[in-house]
């Protein structure tokens, strides 16, 4: 950075001479030209010199700020205008975006806290009840939220996090690592630090900065979209299709300190940077802005959620097929592959050595992006070989990217994520299995192909059509450069609105074949929806309102009636007004009665069930009960549990299938042995689990325990549960032998049914 940002009008001492500001060398005196000294030797000095200069011309910064002032003054002098009216309005254009962008993200912020607000009636009810709203995995997330508070120092905090004995039971787990909770960590160091303790309760400080950084994600979309159109028109309309579509672009809605929550507003924030940083014509202090920015939210990205680097990875693959057609400056995206490596090995130190990073996908790409580079500067250019590799550069960087990830994970021990790939076998139908764990992931939501109501709300907000319209556009003139690419023909250094060129600007090319991508992934995946649809959102809405899109669409069309450059700056600014003015007219009325609707959240039975435990339960009790059910134990209670909705550990994914054994057709005696085993006193029935009726046959969790344990018989092509011993959870509630033996029940209401797990077993009838 520091090279290609050097200074204008800066000599080199012995360089042979100087450089006009047309770029041409200027010629030495007569009296060194013809001094004998000077001869060949001379002659070869100067040219050296001269390509010396060039070469540091290529990696100055960009003709913008070369240019010389007098220059700048006579081409604005024929436009009439002054260079202090140019200044004055760039800057009120800068300043009024800037303050749209940032008003967008703060009504954005508001609305979901009255929205939250309105929905769980969180002002007028006790602690108690407000932590019930947090279920399964986000109420873990908040317990150690808690705890960090209640610790008496910071340090004391953190250290009983990374050496945790007290969630589950007969296990010691670091905390910090294995759920990534250096969210909760930098929450209680901003509550503690900033004195809020006298101000405001913890819990309302915990979901004000998720809400805040919901925020900032809209901001950053909002600025990604005026960035590639010009105009702050763009980012009006992509925060517009956001917030309408917000049941496909957030999932903010049901669990506030999920990891994506936290994570994806720092990546926002990392492609707009990544979008200012590809722009050609970029002036040199803007550039190094830009690059520091993307450095920093790539490093902090990564800290936030676990699974970064594998979105990050699909960032880089988008890179990579950027910089192999030739369509931004190399040495702008081996800067962002350095920033990828940095952040990976920092991470790895930082995160107590995560072994997860090192064999991660990213790492063998940048790596082998990296010695490719390598080997094609080390080949003398013009050489067979060297031709050779350049045409088989992808093929290069494919095989190397393998071979690295195939001798990483032989030599690196890892144990994370392995389910993931093991996911992926059974998903793609390279496996069978009658695993619990693997068919319970299949029969999740989330990790569906879409339904057709998602396609069908993207129309009914006009956000899919007109993405379609602008990707077709954007593709079909990519495709139009690479051919020319292929020819020989270079790019030019600034594409004009009269040429009708929207392919050749490098930045518009990345969000292409990145929303291709992420695309590819949420046809596969519904869960991957909330990482597509915001950059949906926000694509379609630069292609609407950039005269450059509709003046590539013109040059198609040839257009001699009315005058192209015209008719584009017309409708970029007349469609999304039209499209503003719908949108207003039919979703803001609907966005105002969810905020005027009046919702109630109560679960009285869960209430009751935690007063229970709070009160009745000894101090040093184990429960035992399906994993979302133990996450709001232990949020709510305190108490130890037996097993977490935690995914990312094949122990505890072992532990929960076998406490979920309780609503199988197992014997008392086997189930009796399972919970003994992990030290548990009481266990918890879910009426609602018990006699679930899912509307998917086969993905209730009873049916998947059937056919993990073998009980499921088919004849003529039903299937049948089967087993010699009942539902366990069904003949529990009898109280007949050999149940009541193993198992006394201490409390009930309408949805939960808790037994004492006993020490003494007595066999009388």
């Amino acid at each position: 950075m520091r090279e290609r940002c050097r200074p204008r009008g800066r000599r080199e001492a012995g360089g042979g001479g100087g450089r006009r500001a047309g770029g041409a060398a200027v010629s030495p005196p007569r009296e060194q030209r013809g001094a004998p000294a000077a001869g060949g030797g001379g002659r070869r000095a100067m040219e050296e010199g001269a390509a010396d200069l060039r070469q540091r011309r290529k990696q100055n910064c960009t003709e913008s700020d070369k240019m010389a002032p007098e220059e700048r003054n006579k081409e604005n002098s024929k436009l009439g205008r002054s260079p202090k009216y140019l200044l004055i309005q760039r800057f009120a254009k800068l300043f009024f975006g800037c303050l749209a962008a940032v008003t967008s993200g703060m009504m954005y912020a508001v609305y979901l806290s009255t929205y939250h607000e309105r929905k769980f009636w969180f002002s007028s009810r006790q602690e108690l009840e407000r932590e019930i709203t947090f279920q399964g995995d986000s109420a873990i997330y908040y317990s150690f939220y808690k705890e960090l508070l209640k610790a008496p120092s910071f340090e004391r905090g953190v250290y009983e996090l990374t050496h945790n004995n007290k969630t589950i039971s007969l296990k010691t787990i670091n905390a910090v690592q294995q759920m990534t909770l250096y969210p909760e960590l930098i929450a209680s160091v901003l509550y503690q630090a900033s004195g809020s303790e006298e101000v405001i309760e913890p819990v309302y400080f915990y979901i004000g900065i998720v809400f805040g950084l919901q925020g900032i994600y809209v901001t950053a979309l909002f600025v990604t979209s005026w960035v590639m159109s010009g105009t702050w028109l763009a980012g009006m309309l992509t925060v517009a299709w956001f917030i309408i579509n917000r049941t496909d672009t957030t999932r903010i809605d049901y669990s506030i300190p999920s990891r994506e929550n936290w994570a994806l507003p720092y990546f926002a924030c990392q492609v707009a940077a990544l979008t200012g940083y590809l722009k050609k014509n970029l002036n040199c202090s803007a550039e190094k802005f830009c690059y520091l920015l993307v450095s920093a939210s790539t490093y902090t990205f990564m800290m936030m959620w676990e699974y970064s680097h594998y979105l990050l990875f699909v960032q880089a693959v988008s890179l990579f097929l950027l910089d192999s057609f030739a369509l931004a400056q190399t040495e702008k995206v081996h800067e962002v592959y350095k920033i990828y490596l940095f952040s990976l090995l920092l991470g790895y130190l930082l995160q107590f050595e995560n072994s997860a990073l090192l064999v991660s996908p990213l790492l063998s790409l940048v790596a082998a992006l990296m010695l490719s580079k390598c080997l094609q500067m080390n080949m003398k250019k013009g050489t067979f070989l060297s031709r050779l590799l350049k045409i088989m550069y992808i093929y290069l960087v494919l095989t190397i990217t393998l071979t690295l990830n195939f001798l990483l994970k032989m030599f690196v021990p890892h144990k994370e994520n392995e389910h993931l790939l093991k996911f992926l076998e059974v998903k793609l139908g390279l496996n069978t299995t009658k695993n619990f764990t693997m068919n319970w992931l299949l029969c999740q939501e989330s990790l569906q192909a879409p339904s057709q109501d998602f396609f069908l709300r993207l129309t009914q907000s006009s956000l899919l059509p007109f993405y379609i319209l602008v990707l077709i556009i954007c593709l079909f003139s990519v495709t139009q450069v690479i051919f020319r690419r292929i020819c020989g023909e270079p790019l030019k250094e600034t594409v004009k609105l009269e040429d009708g060129r929207i392919g050749e600007r490098p930045e518009i090319v990345y969000h292409v074949i990145h929303t291709i991508l992420l695309g590819s992934l949420a046809m596969c995946l519904e869960g991957m929806k909330y990482l597509w649809t915001p950059y949906v959102c926000m694509l379609a809405a630069f292609g609407v309102c950039s005269p450059e899109l509709w003046m590539t669409l013109f040059k198609w069309l040839r257009l001699k009636a009315v005058h192209p450059i015209l008719l584009a700056l017309i409708l970029s600014m007349a469609v999304p007004t039209i499209i503003g003015f719908s949108l207003w007219k039919e979703f803001f009325p609907r966005i105002m009665s969810e905020l005027s609707e009046i919702q109630e959240f109560y679960d009285p039975d869960t209430v009751e069930l935690m007063t229970w435990i709070k009160r009745q339960a000894p101090v040093a009790a184990v429960f035992a009960g399906s994993p979302q059910l133990m996450g709001v134990i232990k949020l709510c209670t305190g108490w130890m549990v037996s097993s977490l909705p935690i995914y990312n550990d094949d122990d505890l994914l072992k532990r929960n299938e076998n406490i979920y054994q309780i609503y199988s057709k197992r014997s008392a005696e086997d189930i009796y042995k399972i919970l003994t085993s992990y030290k548990a006193n009481f266990l918890i029935i879910e009426d609602s689990i018990c006699n679930e009726v899912g509307p998917v046959r086969g993905c209730r969790v009873k049916d998947l325990l059937d056919i993990a344990n073998g009980h499921v018989v088919c004849e003529e092509g039903d299937s049948y549960a089967y087993s010699k011993y009942g539902r366990f959870c069904h003949e529990i509630k009898m109280n007949y032998s050999p149940y009541v033996n193993y198992f006394t029940r201490v409390y009930w209401n309408r949805s939960y049914f808790v037994y004492r797990i006993n020490t003494v077993i007595s066999f009388q009838s």
